[in-house]
This record gives structure tokens, sequence and C-alpha cells, in this order.
């Protein structure tokens, strides 16, 4: 973590100064960008544009305060690589239950009526995420976007109590083109209106979304035919696996899913409960509490499991229901308008938790989203990419119902049987296996774009592809020897990221692929760092570069490194030393082998904002690099190739 740049400062590095200003008092009458619905997914977006006081963004939740408890509670790999570009993985790994192991279990063949395991697999795949599976209430989830928010130089907070009773579009009316009307819920001021108007509007307000019904969307799929229940308990049990994430198949009382929950003792039952009947909600059913345990107790046997306290519980419908588009632009109109008000969350998909992917899809749809709309409202980029976002996440979200329709079938379909004997293994756990990829979120991949390149050069980097999020690796810092995960280096701060992995030379010799290509970075009119870099801004803060070499550290003079890598920031014009990486040698752990990076000829590669690998280029393609930026960023007004007053400057020996 860096700080000081612009002084010394005490105190919690964590907590930024507050921005002239802020907070405000009140709704202003204007707003860049209003977010309704303070979920997983509403605070992820506000967590990210909170970083920029200079967007005026407010966050509005019917509730009249925090989550505390219940609801979703997995967090995928992916979702952790997220939370570290938010500076709280590690809190969230210390807090959590980290799922290692996933058992199985199916009817006794001897004894039908009892169940027996069947099988363990690792939970995630070796190399496959620095980071792990973790289990956490997603009220804690909330409290460190919060706590990010509230840090921040906006000093951002949710507005409770205040719900959306009104959302109108007009384009014409300029710059602030949405027109919403909003209701105050507290006590004594029930029923206050606010009138807001709004350059962007985002709504995260759930399945019953008042923002998706506004601009005429709605969730179109399955019907639910399958009832479960969910509790979190504190209990007493003999079931040797209650302390592993674990999939029970019994023979004919139903399905459970064991969640173990964090603090050591806490677990969650995911209980498969009755058919419904076409049109029948689970309401009607009159559920309780106690018919969750005693289904739970019936699928345990010969185990028993006493409760002692149940903290939280629900029932639910499994049906799966997705949008057709996540923003207000009608397909045929996409050439000529643009997007104003979105979509995310369950309010353009949903489905059933027992995948553990409604969290994580939440919050993957508004992280896309964010630093598009900062890029935009900063000037950055054109807003045509805004377009993007309904585009890449509703292709994620109909996997994510093509994935979760199938495996709610195949949960909740009696054991298979040969003869009178269940097979060797369930199909249920085949699919669990064979599905753990996705399970982890590694599946996404966005196709070629105008913000994702194609694979011309993908021979260059065939461990990073395009299109992916940004498979991190360990590395050495140049400076100081420091090991880390090259994926930490990106945080939600909107910028884009040029990784140069160097070819086998030595970097310090005249004419070496890093030379040239960080004086083309550096001089060159059509260079993206020139062009798009605002006079007077640190040069990395719109395209951060980082260079990987191939030599062991001790084999490199770091004074002999190009400028660009040893830049001057700030208004003392401080030098950033970490800028520069050599594989981790030590661990036998060697980026270039583990990406498969061709040494011969390294690599450029480029990562967008939210992680994803957008392009690999050669070190020599200075005029596809350019391109590629060109397509959808702005160039900063004024004397063309001026970066700004933070130039880097040549180290002195």
């Amino acid at each position: 973590m860096q700080y000081h740049l612009n002084g010394f400062r005490p105190g919690d590095p964590e907590v930024s100064d507050a921005a002239p200003g802020r907070p405000e008092d009140g709704m202003p009458e204007m707003l860049d960008v209003l977010i309704v619905g303070a979920g997983p997914a509403g605070l992820a977006l506000a967590a990210q544009l909170a970083a920029f006081p200079e967007i005026r963004t407010r966050i509005v939740e019917r509730k009249p305060g925090p989550m505390e408890k219940g609801q979703a509670d997995g967090i995928s790999c992916r979702s952790m690589e997220m939370f570290n570009a938010f500076g709280f993985a590690e809190k969230v790994m210390k807090q959590g239950y980290w799922v290692n192991e996933t058992t199985f279990w199916k009817p006794d063949p001897n004894r039908p009526e009892h169940i027996s395991r069947n099988g363990r697999v690792q939970d995630v795949e070796d190399g496959l995420s620095e980071m792990p599976h973790i289990i956490l209430n997603q009220a804690r989830v909330h409290d460190m976007f919060l706590e990010v928010m509230r840090n921040s130089p906006s000093r951002l907070e949710p507005d409770y109590s205040m719900q959306l009773v009104g959302l109108e579009v007009d384009r014409a009316a300029g710059d602030y083109p949405v027109f919403v009307t909003l209701e105050r819920l507290e006590p004594g001021r029930e029923g206050e209106l606010v009138a807001v108007r709004a350059k962007y509007v985002v709504g995260c307000d759930g399945a019953r979304s008042r923002v998706r019904a506004a601009i005429g969307r709605e969730l179109v799929g399955d019907s639910a035919n399958q009832a479960w229940g969910v509790m979190d308990v504190l209990a007493i049990t003999d079931f040797p696996d209650i302390r592993c994430k674990t999939l029970i198949q019994s023979a004919g009382e139903g399905n459970i899913i064991i969640i173990p929950r964090e603090g050591g003792y806490l677990t969650r039952l995911y209980i498969e409960l009755d058919k419904l009947a076409e049109g029948e909600r689970v309401a009607n059913r009159n559920i309780t509490v106690d018919r969750l345990i005693a289904a739970a107790q019936r699928i345990f046997r010969p185990y028993s499991i006493e409760v002692h306290e149940v903290a939280w519980w629900s029932v639910y419908e499994i049906g799966q229901r997705l949008t057709d588009k996540f923003d207000d632009v009608p397909e045929a109109d996409a050439e000529s308008l643009l997007p104003c008000v979105f979509i995310a969350g369950d309010a353009c998909h949903t489905h059933s938790p027992k995948a553990g992917q409604g969290m994580n899809v939440s919050m993957g749809d508004t992280f896309n989203l964010g630093w598009k709309l900062v890029s935009v409202l900063k000037g950055r980029c054109r807003p045509e990419i805004l377009h993007s976002y309904s585009a890449e996440r509703q292709a994620v979200a109909h996997d994510l119902i093509s994935f979760d329709r199938e495996w709610s079938r195949i949960m909740s379909e009696p054991p298979e049987m040969v003869g009178v004997e269940p097979v060797e293994t369930p199909r249920f756990q085949r699919y669990f296996v064979e599905h753990g990829r996705y399970t982890a979120g590694m599946s996404v991949k966005y196709n070629p774009s105008v913000l994702t390149g194609d694979a011309t050069w993908q021979s260059l980097a065939t461990g990073f592809e395009i299109g992916t999020r940004f498979h991190s690796a360990p590395v050495v810092r140049l400076a100081d020897a420091k090991v880390l995960e090259l994926g930490h280096t990106v945080s939600a701060d909107a910028r884009w990221h040029l990784y140069v992995f160097c070819p086998d030379e030595d970097p310090a010799a005249n004419g070496a692929a890093i030379g040239r290509f960080c004086n083309y970075l550096s001089d060159a009119p059509n260079s993206p760092v020139r062009k798009y870099t605002p006079a007077g801004a640190d040069i990395d803060s719109v395209i951060d570069v980082r260079a990987i070499f191939q030599q062991d550290r001790h084999d490199l003079a770091l004074e002999k490194m190009p400028a660009l890598l040893l830049p001057r920031k700030g208004r003392m014009g401080l030098v950033d030393y970490e800028k520069m990486f050599c594989p981790d040698l030590k661990s036998g752990r060697d980026i270039f082998d583990i990406r498969r990076i061709d040494r011969k000829r390294g690599c450029v590669l480029i990562v967008r904002p939210d992680q994803y690998v957008a392009h690999v280029l050669p070190l020599d393609a200075h005029d596809e690099i350019a391109a590629f930026f060109d397509r959808f960023m702005v160039p900063v007004p004024g004397e063309e190739g001026i970066v700004g007053a933070t130039e880097p400057e040549r180290v002195p020996a």
C-alpha cells in the first residue's frame, strides 16, 4: 500500500482526507449517479464511485438501516480477487470460513433409508486463483463496502428509508435526463417526496425492481416449481462432515446442502421441500421453521441433529428469470441513443441460491459498470462504451441461468439407481466436480469488442487469455525484494494497466525492447499515456505501466531502468519504486513459465480496470496499441503531447 505521496500524513492510511464540501447534507437536486438499492450490487458500485468526489453520487435504500444477518453467504474466488482491489480481501479471509473440501453423501446401498459418504473433492483446483472460496454473511460484506465508502474522499453513506416511486427519461432535457421521484419512509416524514434529476440511474433494487419496471424491462423465464428452505443454526450433531461443505442426497426425504459458516459454530442448511403446483407460491404453504428442522432430521438419518438456535431462516421458490437487456435503450435504437438507466443484480437475473452465484454475479455486474461510468463522467472515455455493460453482463447472466436451471434440476432428482443400489458416482456429484471453475467465478469470458481485442497475438501469452480475468501469479518487486501477487497491483480506481513482459535480454542495454517501448510511451504523439493523461496529473493516473523482467533481481541495476518505470509523482515529485518486478525464482514459480509467455519476444498485456485481459500485443506494436485505446478514449484537451507536471525524470545513479 502506497501513501505519503503528497506529504507525511499520520493516522490510518485507509482513511482518505474528506473532499471539500463532503459529506453533503440532504439530497441534492442534481446528481451524476443515483444508485437505487444498497445490496451487494449497489454497494459494490457505490464503493467504486465514492473514490471520486467530483462525481456526485448517492445511494438510496428503502430499508431503515444496514443488513444485519441472513441471505447470501458464498464468496467465489473471483469475488475475492475483486475484494482485493477494494482493499478488504484480507479481512474477509480472516473472518470467513474457508471452503477447502466438499463431501458428497448418498443413500447407503445396504440401508437406503440411511445416508453414507460417497466421496470428497478439493473444492478449488490448484492454481485456479491465489484466493480461496470463502463463506461469510452477506451483511459483513455490506459492512466492508460501507467502510470503503465511509473512508473515501466522498464520505458516502446510503440514504436509508427512502424508496423510488417514479422515474422518467427525457433525453431532450439536457445533461440530466433522468427525472426521479423518491419517497421518504422514516417515522415522522412518511410520504414526503423528493425530486432528483440525474445523469445516470442504476437500479440495484432486487427482483421486484421499480427501476426495471420504469424502463419497461421484465424478468422472463421458468416458473418456480420447487420449494426449498434455508436456515442458519447453532446445533449439536454427530454428523461427521458438519464443518465441510456437503451435498446430501437421500433416498426419499429430499436433499440438503450444508454450508459451514464463519465463526466455527454456525451452520447453514439448504433443505429441499415440496414440489409446487403450477402458479403456486411457497408463501401459501405456511411452512414453519419447525418443519425445516424436522425435514433436516429425517434427511440426516442415521445421524442426529439437535437445533439449539435458529439465527435466520427463510423459504423460497426456485425459478430462473432474465431480462433481455440491462439498460433503457431499445435494441433497435442502440446506434442512435445512449443508455442512462441501468439495472444490475437481481433486478435483471434471478435464480436459486444453491450454486452460490447470486451475490457474486451481482457484484460482478456493477464492478463492470462502475469503471465505465467513472471513465465517461471524467471525460476519459466516449459514452458509447456504456452500451458494453448490457452486452457483456447479459451474456454472463444467460450462462448463469442455464447453469442454475440444470444444477437445480439435478439437485432435485431422486438418486440414480442401478438395480436396487445407487450408482457409484451420482450425477449431482459429477456435475459439481465438472463445473468447479464456473462456481469459482472463473468461466466469464468477454467476446471481442471495442473494449476487448482479438486473438491475433494470443500465442505470446497463452496463459493470459484475452477476455478472461487477469490470472495473477507471484513476482518479486525489483526495488525491495518483496514477493507479491502481480494481480494485487490492480485497485478499484478505474485505471487501465499495461503489463510489459520483457524479452530475454538485458533491459538496460542500448536498444533493449523495454527501453524502446518506454520511449514510445513517453515521447510519441500517439502514445496513449501522453494522449489521455491530463496535464498536471500523475503519469500513471489513467494508464498504469509496469514491467516484468526475466532475470533474477540481483542481476539487474534499478538505476539503469527506463525513466518511465521510475516515475516522479505528486506535488513533490517523489519517485514511485513499485513499477518493476522479477520472477519468483526462489519458489520455482516463474511467471513466464506458469502463464506461458513467449520468452524470446515478450509481450504487452493490456488489462482493463475491472481486472479482465483486454489485449495481448508485441512490444513493437506501437500503432496497434495506440489504435486500441483510440477506439474508446477521449484525448485530453490542450497542446498535444503534454503529459503533465509529473513527467518521468531519470533518477541519478
